[in-house]
């Protein structure tokens, strides 16, 4: 049996040989003997540290999972009440972004009229999140359970899925806001596009598939100048990242329905504001600023010219959200594959009366009884467009879709929320 000596060292004849009675070859001899003992040393020390690794591992995710917000006997009852409907045909829904503006005024009329709901948020912190977590309570206090998840969790909404067969999904979860695309990249295609996909993935592999309805944006339009927008003009020049994750997502929902068979309808809203509204908002922070005798700053176009939106009021976009679900059809996949050719929609959501900005601070000064200290700038160039106006013919065609709040009196409805909500009695703070 050759010794490990043999084995590391050539035997090919005539090459050396080694004399191992030399003086120099003994001392060789000790000399490597003590590194092959090292090197087991080591090697006994590499296998201990990546088995203690590994088990660490093993803790951690069992901790991780142990400790999830979700999951569990009790839970999954909560999840299976709150998504039972309370009417006759009634729809199991699951809201995604449910602690949000628009996802909290959707899941009250749903609960409402006698539908079950389900809410997904992840209390994320580009705004003040103790707005979520009162519109959490809220919903709560209406029977409404809001799961604390995020939409790229795979094994969340697999469990979801699992624990509820949902008729529909109403997907308003996502990374808002033009301006701070350009602070924060990443979240945008994190929720936008990866979280979509992570969301249309769990759809498409239910079974029975849901219908799906979702936010996305009139930003699609970026730097159309044809007005009113219409939902057959071109969206192939956004102006700003999210304006260019929402496309994508149109685009996105497109191939799910096509390959999968997934009913899919795509709401473009408008500058939805209102009770409950998100503050990084230009009505919103205009009022606070107003109340607090901060000056605003009011953006122009080139050449001096006012920017323009089609404010829509919230209770608006909730009867066109309600519409698309009641309309949406059903999905013809099973299991992953289509069996038939399913609905894909696209509506606009708007007032289809766009008024300028000025305007809307001349009607928070009435009704704030303030008036506002104005810094009147050029626009920058941060994706914001000058000017939005919505063609609403298809949603009221095909959705019954009808505005009937004009903008003076969805005002005064946000400024009553607003004083009552933060404490302010005649104006002032409340101690």
């Amino acid at each position: 049996m050759p010794s490990l000596e043999d084995e590391l060292f050539p035997s090919t004849p005539g090459k050396f040989k080694i004399d191992r009675n030399h003086p120099m070859n003994r001392q060789f001899h000790r000399c490597f003997a003590s590194t092959s003992t090292m090197f087991l040393w080591a090697l006994f020390l590499i296998a201990l540290t990546a088995s203690y690794l590994s088990f660490q591992s093993f803790v951690d995710s069992g901790s991780r999972y142990f400790s999830a917000s979700w999951g569990g006997i009790q839970w999954e009852k909560q999840v299976r009440i709150s998504a039972q409907p309370h009417r006759t045909n009634g729809f199991s829904v699951v809201v995604t972004g449910a602690a949000g503006f628009v996802g909290s005024h959707v899941s009250l009329a749903l609960k409402k009229r006698g539908d079950g709901v389900v809410g997904l948020d992840n209390f994320n912190s580009y705004y003040d999140p103790s707005l979520k977590k009162a519109r959490k309570s809220l919903l709560s206090n209406h029977g409404i359970f809001i799961v604390d998840g995020d939409i790229n969790d795979v094994r969340l909404l697999d469990k979801l899925f699992d624990v509820v067969v949902f008729t529909h999904v109403m997907h308003l979860a996502a990374q808002a806001g033009v301006r701070y695309a350009m602070e924060n990249p990443n979240s945008y295609v994190h929720s936008n596009i990866a979280g979509l996909v992570t969301l249309l993935e769990a759809c498409k592999s239910a079974n029975p598939q849901p219908a799906v309805v979702w936010a996305s944006s009139s930003s699609v339009y970026g730097l159309n100048e044809k007005v009113p927008f219409s939902e057959s003009d071109r969206t192939d020049q956004p102006a700003s990242l999210y304006a260019a994750t929402k496309k994508a997502g149109e685009e996105i929902t497109h191939t799910y329905n096509h390959i999968y068979g997934l009913s899919i309808t795509g709401l473009r809203f408008f500058t939805v504001y209102g009770p409950w509204g998100r503050p990084d908002m230009a009505y919103f922070s205009f009022t606070r600023n107003i109340l607090q005798g901060k000056p605003i700053t009011v953006f122009r176009g080139k050449n001096r010219v006012d920017l323009a939106r089609d404010f829509t009021y919230i209770d608006d976009i909730v009867k066109g959200c309600l519409g698309s679900l009641d309309t949406s059809g059903k999905s013809t996949g099973s299991g992953g594959k289509k069996t038939g050719a399913a609905p894909y929609r696209i509506f606009n959501l708007g007032n289809t009366s766009p008024v300028t900005v000025p305007t809307l601070v001349s009607i928070l000064e009435r009704h704030l009884k303030v008036k506002a200290k104005k810094n009147v700038v050029e626009m920058p160039g941060n994706g914001d467009v000058p000017f939005t106006h919505a063609n609403i013919s298809s949603a009221r065609r095909e959705l019954g879709y009808k505005p009937t709040t004009d903008l003076q009196t969805g005002l005064k409805k946000f400024v009553r929320w607003y004083l009552s909500y933060y404490g302010y009695n005649h104006g002032k703070p409340v101690n």
